[in-house]
């Protein structure tokens, strides 16, 4: 076969990548849309939501394969950049900037209630994440010095405002990032997790659903407004992972990712980091993870200690199905893919 022939097959086919003796296939689903999707919800390996950009919200019932978009009416220039759904009908969406909304639909996206409404000038939600069926929080930037927080018992259907409890100032120039809504990190027992990044990094911690709070330093690569934590996940209450580094710079992998053991008030830099800046990271279980960013798409199969590069292609958010196997990816332009992992032929 001619090497221009080859080069040819090896662009136009999905990526298919080799790493721990495993190929890993990212098949695209959507590349039509114009929207940038930063909002991804995994139900199931059959029922996904994505939401992002131009007031954009999409579900699929088969697994990616086809798509009914299910925007809300008159919200068409908001960025949802996050997204909770329960189940094919029952979904969630909070967007970036002010005025900030939290809308809910129990009817698979046909209509939508405004569950929360703030004009303040300077709010900015950037994620939420449900402990269950029931209890919910969300969280924004700092006004006053004071990161906004909200918590829901009831699905998301009303919030209260709880900003109150977090005793700790936030320095000027810290606040959250709203890349793919994972800032933001539930265990259950109402274990919380919310990373910043801009002048410096911090991690907040609750144990009780908010109630109360710790604040933990987290030195990842920090100082500037485009550097920070952009992803945080935890697959038990103590063993957990941040991602990030400089979204300016999505090359450059100088401590760009590190690892806790004990809930989060210590971080370690791994033995082989991450390839570049990466804004979403998740556990497939102890052992497995996936890091994704504009730069390219990471794998680990011994807890989060060492990374191999399994694409090169730009995405913002990875997720897991919630109850199966199956892992997806969202981006910029309408990008929507599925990860498919396969053992290598020996």
């Amino acid at each position: 076969m001619g090497m221009k022939k080859l080069l040819f097959l090896l662009f136009m086919s999905p990526a298919l990548l080799f790493a721990q003796n495993k190929q890993y296939h990212i098949i695209p689903l959507i590349q039509d849309v114009k929207s940038s999707f930063r909002g991804l919800a995994v139900v199931s390996d059959q029922i996904l939501w994505i939401s992002g950009s131009n007031g954009t919200v999409g579900k699929s019932l088969d697994g990616g394969k086809s798509w009914d978009w299910v925007n809300p009416a008159g919200f068409e220039s908001y960025d949802f950049r996050d997204i909770q759904a329960f189940n094919a009908k029952e979904a969630v969406i909070v967007n970036a900037g002010s005025p900030a909304v939290i809308l809910r639909t129990s009817d698979g996206g046909k209509n939508w209630i405004s569950t929360y409404e703030n004009n303040h000038p300077d709010i900015f939600l950037d994620g939420m994440d449900f402990w269950d069926r029931k209890r919910g929080i969300a969280f924004g930037d700092p006004i006053d010095g004071r990161l906004q927080l909200l918590y829901s018992s009831d699905k998301g259907k009303n919030w209260n405002d709880i900003s109150a409890n977090l005793k700790q100032v936030m320095k000027t120039g810290e606040a959250s990032f709203a890349a793919s809504g994972s800032t933001i990190c539930t265990q259950p027992h109402g274990n919380v997790w919310i990373a910043t990044g801009g002048s410096v990094s911090h991690i907040y911690f609750s144990g009780d659903y908010g109630q109360h709070w710790e604040q933990y330093a987290c030195p990842i690569t920090q100082g500037k407004s485009t550097t920070g934590v952009f992803s945080i996940a935890f697959i038990d209450h103590m063993t957990g992972v941040v991602v990030g580094g400089d979204y300016a710079q999505d090359k450059e992998n100088a401590n760009n990712i590190l690892l806790t053991t004990d809930g989060g008030k210590n971080w370690t830099a791994p033995a082989k980091p991450v390839s570049g800046f990466r804004s979403s990271v998740v556990y497939v279980n102890r052992q497995t993870l996936f890091a994704t960013g504009t730069s390219g798409t990471d794998v680990s199969e011994d807890g989060g200690n060492t990374w191999t590069k399994i694409a090169d292609s730009s995405f913002n958010v990875i997720g897991k199905s919630q109850s199966g196997n199956k892992i997806f990816l969202t981006g910029s332009k309408g990008n929507v893919a599925v990860l498919q992992v396969q053992s290598s032929p020996k």
